[in-house]
């Protein structure tokens, strides 16, 4: 099983970012601990949303495209 997950940082809720990860609360662990530089500016955070894939590929296709321009406003709409 492969998760696409939205976090949503606590400290500045408009910010959210957006990931894949076989183990989701390993993931959020990690996030919070600040072992990414993508998110450790803005943590702690929180899961807004997680879809479980079982193929790997679709999961990685799916975040691919919530991180586009449509992506964004798809999930600003429905998420």
């Amino acid at each position: 099983m492969k998760y696409v997950y939205i976090l949503q940082s606590e400290v500045e809720p408009e910010r959210f970012y957006t990931g894949t990860t076989d183990n989701l609360q390993r993931r959020l662990k990690e996030h919070n601990a600040g072992e990414s530089i993508h998110t450790n500016k803005h943590k702690p955070w929180k899961i807004k949303t997680y879809i479980a894939f079982e193929n790997h590929e679709k999961a990685d296709d799916f975040e691919a495209f919530l991180k586009t321009g449509n992506g964004r406003i798809f999930c600003k709409k429905r998420l």
